[in-house]
This record gives structure tokens, C-alpha cells and sequence, in this order.
């Protein structure tokens, strides 16, 4: 399989500079991440909203050495929020963090990145909105569940991502949708091994209907992440069997991938929210998006092969 090798490529700083050197590489990226500052994204977040959609927002960059690298990701942050609050979009315009951008991964790096986002979240709630913390590898996830119970106290609407392909997610998700949490279920797109996930596709999507099935049952908030048109209708399926109206939950996918299904998935009244990253820092993100279906390496082979 491609995607264990396009991941680990991502951490690889020799393919970093091949690929971003190519002539090609900035066009292709384009398709996933629409700008490399706030400026560039305020009209996408109008177009977007304008066409019924709503949208989280990821300032990409996780390779963070230092605690001024990761004051420097809070404040992107907070400019963020600022040029949010003129839009007054609410909920329709959240936030997705990854702590690691936060000092996570650094001495005491659990408590500097509590530090760092408190901030970001309270600006959030101030202009009537929130923030979504995704999920990294699994060696970071009793870190972010601690950080997510803890500003849940005082931010209740603070969300959290669970992956379907790691063996512990069934048991957080029955913990979380207890609890009313806001959660986005995705597959997982970390180079994980056998021994913490599944590895096989089959069982990773019976995985992710076994606990969306959980979270819909629940008293929480889920959020779909998934291109699949397979688990989209399965998603629909269980939020009627779980009694939800069209407003209990929502669906999520990556700006620039089946743009037609967002467009189709808001005209038929869901809640369609669109996973927007922008930053100059953006080569591991864009890794994880080829690395997760094979119709984006595709595309991006085939620019490279006509276009380099």
C-alpha cells in the first residue's frame, strides 16, 4: 500500500525539497489549501458561506522546536479570529487546532499547550464561535483528551477528532458521547502500527460505522468526516434511525475534494462544513492528502507527469 510510504515521505526532509521544488507543486497544492495567509482566506470563507457551506480553519504548520514557534501559532490564531469577527458568521466559521503547533511535543509541553490555546478559544467564543482540536498520532491523544475535558469546563462547545482505524476509539467515543461532546469521526491518516490500529480498509470502515453508530446514539454533537459516499449514506442512515433532525449533526470534507457532494449535501439541508487549511508551512498536510486516497496521488502524479 502507497500511503504508509507517502507518510512517511512527509516526515522526510530530502522529498520536502524535491517536491517543493517542482514547477508543478504549487498548482497542485492550490486544489487543497487556497492560501498562505489570512488575507488569502477571508474571501474564500465569503465564497464559501456564500454558497450555504460552513467551515473549519486550519493554520497549517506542526513542525514546531521552540515555545516562540508555538506563541507564533497561537497568534496566527488570533489574527484569525479577528478577521473572522466583521464576517459575523458564528458557528458556520470555526477553528481546527493541532496542539502539536501549540508546544505539545516540547518540555512541558502538556501544560504549554494548554496555555497556548486557552487564548484561542476564548477569542473564539467571544466572536460566537469555537474550536475543534484534531487528532495526531496516538501517542498525543491522552495529552489532547486531558486539554479537551479541561477547557470543556469553562467552553463546552470545545470539539475533539477520534480516528476509526486506532483499537482505543470505540471505547473514546463512548466516553465522549456520554458527555455531549462535540466529535469528528474520521478514518485516521497517521502512520500508525499494527499493535494501537487497524490496518486493513475493510475493518477500519467497520470500525468507523461502529462508532459513528455510537456517537449518533449518544447525547453529543457528531461531525462526519468522510469522503466516502458509501459512509456518507450509512451516516444519514444512523442519524435517522438515532431520531437526529438535520441540524444534530453534520458532515465534513477537505476543502477541494468532491466539491459538487458539499454543494449537493447543503442544498438538501445538512449541515455541510468544509475542512479549509491555509499557511506557507504546508507540506505535511498536503502528504497526509495524498497519502489518504489514492485519487489525489493520482491527480497530483499526473500533473507532475504532464505539467513538471
Amino acid at each position: 500500500m502507497l500511503g504508509p510510504v507517502i507518510l512517511a515521505a512527509s516526515r522526510s526532509d530530502r522529498m520536502r525539497r524535491l517536491i517543493s521544488a517542482a514547477p508543478v507543486t504549487k498548482q497542485v497544492v492550490d486544489r487543497f489549501i487556497p492560501g498562505e495567509d489570512v488575507d488569502d482566506i477571508v474571501p474564500v470563507v465569503r465564497d464559501l458561506a456564500g454558497n450555504g457551506l460552513e467551515l473549519t480553519m486550519d493554520v497549517v504548520g506542526e513542525d514546531i522546536t521552540n515555545p516562540a514557534q508555538a506563541a507564533a501559532a497561537r497568534d496566527a490564531y488570533l489574527e484569525l479570529v479577528d478577521r473572522l469577527k466583521p464576517l459575523e458568521l458564528g458557528t458556520r466559521a470555526e477553528m481546527s487546532v493541532k496542539l502539536s503547533m501549540f508546544g505539545q511535543a516540547l518540555e512541558d509541553g502538556h501544560e504549554l499547550a494548554l496555555k497556548n490555546v486557552r487564548p484561542v478559544v476564548e477569542a473564539a467564543a467571544e466572536i460566537g464561535t469555537t474550536v475543534t482540536l484534531d487528532a495526531e498520532d496516538h501517542t498525543t491523544l491522552d495529552s489532547m483528551f486531558a486539554i479537551h475535558e479541561e477547557l470543556r469546563k469553562d467552553f463546552p462547545q470545545t470539539g475533539c477528532v477520534i480516528q476509526a482505524y486506532l483499537f482505543r476509539t470505540e471505547a473514546d467515543a463512548r466516553r465522549l458521547a456520554a458527555s455531549g461532546s462535540r466529535v469528528r469521526l474520521v478514518k485516521g491518516a497517521y502512520k500508525e502500527p499494527a499493535s494501537v490500529a487497524y490496518q486493513d480498509k475493510h475493518e477500519i470502515d467497520r470500525a468507523y460505522v461502529r462508532i459513528l453508530r455510537t456517537l449518533m446514539e449518544g447525547t453529543g454533537y457528531p461531525m462526519i468526516g468522510s469522503h466516502d459516499p458509501r459512509l456518507i449514506a450509512i451516516g444519514q442512515e444512523l442519524a435517522h434511525q438515532a431520531g437526529r433532525k438535520l441540524d444534530e449533526y453534520e458532515f465534513q470534507m477537505l476543502y477541494g475534494i468532491r466539491t459538487d457532494e458539499h454543494l449537493r449535501l447543503a442544498a438538501e439541508g445538512h449541515r455541510m462544513r468544509v475542512y479549509t487549511a491555509y499557511g506557507t508551512d504546508w507540506y505535511g498536510y498536503f502528504m497526509r492528502r495524498l497519502a489518504e486516497k489514492p485519487a489525489n496521488l493520482r491527480f497530483f502524479a499526473r500533473s507532475m507527469l504532464t505539467k513538471g
